[in-house]
């Protein structure tokens, strides 16, 4: 009998990484911007994704790769979505760096989970400052709760040969140090809702660059092994924004933007106008008008002296054309933003209400939104509250834990802190930027 030739495709290979941490502020963005600037700087090709929700971190790691930073993950952008983002990424990258979020364990879905479905191998990043042999039983204990592939472990701001003699000494045999890092490795500024803007540090290049020769100077300089990963395509969107413009608010205070989002806007067909608030550029002309969120708290006295920006947008809103308005783009619209010094700046004052800046985190995690077309997932976080007699017209519902965020919608206006990902429900997300909602 003749024998049957397979028509699967073959895998695709490359060599692939996830950096997680122990916990939040081990250095995980500090390590894998090193690794994507050592190899981009050496003529390889490395694509870097960032495990869960996240807009910050992605900026400062598209910078270090020069190539743009896609989110994984198991819920939000879903198996597939992932799936296709890795085959997408191993077909042109000499390279694949995936950037965990908080602890490696942490979350539901986990970097851990993201690992074990792809068989990423894990090299966790411990912040050794402070710690000499207690490093190896937190190594062992990461290794051993949960069955994930694991490389090794990094050792973060590490005093000196002695110290990092000592970790490495303390680590069970099948244990492998990767990498012993000075403490000058810690170098990204922070503030509320992470790492600094990329687009905020001038100085950004020389500290890749001086990050990348940190890596050569440690010895860790080789390629991880060769990862298999499937092959897989998802299909191309349906038109469902054809010949629809659409206005998209993007500076330093409104940058919070997904590539996959943008994609998808494209993809289905829209022309895509940005614009500038904090330039005081007027909204475009177009059929809809998307405010992503940002940091409007950190620019809010130019905001609020920008005429010609809040002035368009109340002409926007009064032609009743779809509005979508995301967590900081949703607190421009509202009367005042009390920023953390308990200034009040006047806003759009399209809704009524107050929104003040807190001191502590006033929300964070994963979740949903139930509309007729279905469900549509994204996330939130952060450290504002609003005052409105607005009463929601949804209610999201969190994936976990915590309270489900507020929609409000009047007119054509969706607004909530909801930070949406668009390609988890396109049917939706085309509903709300054409008044189908």
């Amino acid at each position: 009998m003749a024998r049957q030739m397979s028509t699967d495709p073959a895998p695709l290979s490359c060599p692939a990484l996830l950096i997680a941490g122990c916990a939040s502020g081990q250095g995980k963005t500090t390590v894998t911007a090193a690794l994507a600037r050592y190899h981009a700087r050496a003529g390889r090709r490395v694509r870097v994704f960032k495990t869960g929700p996240d807009f910050i971190d992605p900026m400062i790691l598209q910078a270090a790769s020069g190539a743009p930073v896609y989110n994984l993950d198991c819920w939000m952008v879903g198996i597939e979505g992932s799936r296709a983002l890795l085959a997408a990424a191993a077909r042109s990258a000499d390279l694949i760096l995936v950037e965990g979020g908080m602890g490696l364990y942490d979350g539901e879905p986990s970097a851990a989970d993201l690992a074990t479905a792809f068989g990423l191998p894990v090299a966790v990043v411990i912040d050794a400052s402070a710690m000499a042999q207690t490093f190896g039983a937190v190594a062992k204990g990461l290794r051993e709760y949960q069955a994930v592939p694991f490389a090794g472990v990094i050792a973060n701001r590490v005093s000196g040969t002695g110290h990092a003699r000592m970790l490495a000494d303390s680590l069970p045999s099948d244990i492998l140090l990767l990498a012993a890092l000075p403490s000058t490795a810690n170098s990204f500024p922070e503030r509320h809702l992470g790492l600094v803007q990329a687009q905020e540090l001038p100085d950004l290049a020389a500290m890749l660059d001086a990050l990348a020769d940190m890596i050569g100077d440690s010895g860790y300089s080789a390629l991880p092994p060769a990862v298999q990963f499937a092959p897989h395509e998802l299909p191309a969107p349906a038109p469902l924004l054809a010949k629809q413009r659409i206005a998209v608010a993007r500076d330093a205070a409104f940058s919070f933007l997904y590539p996959a989002n943008i994609d998808w806007l494209t993809q289905s067909g829209a022309e895509l106008t940005f614009f500038s608030p904090l330039a005081d550029e007027p909204v475009p002309t177009a059929d809809a008008l998307y405010l992503p969120g940002g940091f409007p708290e950190l620019h809010a006295a130019r905001l609020s002296g920008n005429r010609h920006w809040l002035d368009s947008l109340r002409a926007f809103e009064a032609t009743k054309r779809p509005l979508l308005a995301e967590c900081g783009g949703m607190m421009v619209l509202f009367d005042s933003l009390v920023t953390s010094d308990g200034v009040a700046h006047a806003m759009a004052g399209i809704l009524p209400g107050t929104v003040t800046l807190r001191h502590r985190m006033a929300a964070i995690g994963l979740q949903s939104l139930a509309l007729l077309q279905g469900e549509l997932r994204g996330h939130t976080f952060h450290y504002s509250e609003l005052d409105t007699p607005l009463a929601p017209l949804w209610r999201c519902s969190p994936h976990r834990y915590g309270v489900g965020e507020s929609v409000y919608r009047r007119g054509a206006i969706t607004a909530s802190y909801l930070h949406a990902y668009f390609p988890s429900n396109p049917a939706a997300v085309a509903a709300l930027l054409t008044g189908a909602a």
